[in-house]
């Protein structure tokens, strides 16, 4: 197996596991840890992974990132946005889930709930 097609199949294990540890990959591939934390270090320059030292650490993908779910383009975000000036409250709640929900980071961020409020 080639290293990418090791951090590809990282990349699926985190997208079912969502948090795995070091050693559990390294087992899986026959590698060494050393060998894992540089395919993690790889790979997030492209995808949002979060490293947990310690017992019961490892690594593991940010709650809000699903690599299989459609996001919407800078487009969208912005004609929703346009939309949301228009629209009535309950119009305006479902625009602000979608773009939390399917939005740029930044979107999600400016559009995140609290308590079931928006911030």
């Amino acid at each position: 197996m080639t290293a990418n097609e090791r951090r590809a199949e990282i990349i699926r294990i985190l997208a079912c596991k969502r948090q795995v540890s070091m050693g559990e990959l390294a087992r899986e591939f026959g590698v060494t840890t050393r060998t894992i934390q540089n395919d993690i270090t790889a790979l997030m320059v492209e995808y949002p992974f979060e490293t947990i030292r310690g017992n019961g650490g490892g690594v593991k993908l940010a709650d809000w990132y699903h690599p299989h779910k459609r996001l919407l383009t800078q487009e969208q975000q912005a004609v929703l946005l346009q939309l949301l000036d228009k629209a009535d409250e309950c119009q305006q709640e479902i625009l602000r889930e979608i773009l939390s929900a399917f939005g740029s980071p930044a979107m999600r961020e400016k559009f995140e709930t609290k308590g079931g409020k928006n911030l």
